[in-house]
């Protein structure tokens, strides 16, 4: 709501704002003085020993680019000339047929990205139907909504009752969407649920989507996090573009190659034509420059070299980072299952990336972190990277406690 300056203090009818629930629960988290408190919270992979992980690629280019004398110039607004190629074809594929048709500019991870898609979208078709899985996740919405979006709505994605995709229910509310609606969808790894269509869906999605003329936008943030195959997890948005369809995908490497803190990943326009994807591209990059002028350059440096001569280094650690993801999950549920905790635990290993949506209340995720000193969101997710050999025994007994204690 806006208020009339008051010269005396000018903001100060600002209100305090509440604390961002991810944030919040992690400070909350780091507030806690128990010495065998666990974190599930944040979304950054963590070790067997609990620590912050750095690809031993990364290790390898940054040593190897201090040995060079670099300098720190500004980059263009679309980003570093050898990053953008490499970005676009990790996500198309590096024989697309497609790369000419689309427009690919460097962008501050993954919800830059997003930022700068909706400013232009808003920009070239004004506030137009904004539709979001239900659930997703939470900055989703303050992206749309900071765009000046007003009609950003929901689609069926989660049953809350099997853990599982209500796939037919996301058809129904696809089929029901008018004309030229924008729909978010997760390209993989579905966060918060962990729940992800089938091959066979994703092509139902997409023929629904096509012949109901609504417009993609994709958030990819995980791939080749999920599966460990970097080609396996880009299959829905090859899927798309190798049906001629015209869409956006916004691309992160927070997740898949540790840069969290770098703020590196890219925009792609996907466009009818070349001379389409020319016209945007000139457009996009002034979004750019009246937002933050040109993207930060060592993220960009540091991917190019990962993306390049050191690929098939980073697809093997990628591989052991998934794999460990996946052997925590089978871990969580064994132990569930041998405590005979109420209800089923096989969504725990039938979903992935990530997060899981445990199912848990609300009033059994604060007694998890009061109780348990286990920390996790309200809405029940829990990021598996937090969880190793050490604290699994713990956190399955602690899980059987509050399912049966707290209604």
């Amino acid at each position: 709501q806006k208020e009339e300056m008051e010269y005396a203090n000018v903001w100060g009818k600002v209100e305090q704002a509440p604390p961002d629930a991810i944030f919040g629960t992690n400070q909350r988290f780091k507030n806690d003085t128990d010495a065998n408190k666990v974190s599930l919270v944040i979304g950054a992979y963590r070790c067997e020993e609990g620590k912050p992980y750095v690809f031993p690629v990364v290790k390898k280019v940054e040593e190897e680019m201090l040995k060079e004398n670099l300098n720190h110039e500004y980059l263009s607004m679309e980003g570093d000339p050898e990053f953008v190629p490499l970005a676009k074809k990790l996500v198309f594929g590096s024989d697309s047929k497609h790369l000419d048709r689309i427009a690919t500019t460097q962008s501050l991870s993954g919800t830059g990205g997003l930022r700068v898609a909706c400013e232009f979208l808003k920009q070239c078709f004004g506030d137009v139907q904004c539709v979001l899985p239900d659930p997703t996740w939470a900055n989703h919405n303050r992206v749309f909504a900071n765009a000046g979006f007003t009609k950003v709505t929901k689609y069926t994605y989660y049953d809350p009752k099997t853990c599982l995709l209500n796939f037919q229910g996301m058809i129904e509310s696809l089929k029901a969407l008018p004309k030229h609606s924008v729909v978010l969808l997760h390209a993989i790894a579905h966060n918060p649920t962990g729940v992800d269509p089938t091959h066979e869906q994703w092509q139902e999605i997409m023929k629904v989507m096509k012949e109901g003329e609504l417009l993609p936008y994709f958030d990819s943030a995980y791939q080749g996090f999920a599966s460990g195959d970097l080609e396996l997890d880009a299959y829905a948005v090859r899927l798309f573009a190798d049906n001629d369809m015209q869409f956006l995908v916004a691309q992160s490497f927070a997740k898949n190659c540790g840069m969290y803190g770098e703020r590196i990943g890219a925009l792609h326009w996907v466009c009818k034509d070349k001379e389409t994807a020319t016209k945007v591209l000139s457009q996009v990059k002034l979004v750019i420059r009246g937002m933050y002028s040109n993207p930060p350059l060592h993220g960009a440096r540091i991917m190019s070299r990962v993306m390049g001569k050191y690929l098939d280094q980073w697809k093997s650690e990628l591989m052991a980072v998934a794999e460990r993801i996946k052997s925590m999950r089978t871990l969580l549920r064994n132990e569930l299952e041998a405590l005979e905790t109420p209800g089923s635990w096989s969504h725990i290993t039938s979903q992935i990336g990530m997060f899981s949506y445990t199912g848990l209340t609300a009033d059994q995720c604060e007694a998890l972190m009061s109780k348990h000193h286990i920390y996790l969101l309200k809405n029940g997710r829990i990021s598996l990277s937090g969880i190793n050999k050490n604290n699994v025994k713990r956190i399955a007994a602690a899980f059987k406690d509050v399912v049966v204690n707290v209604k």
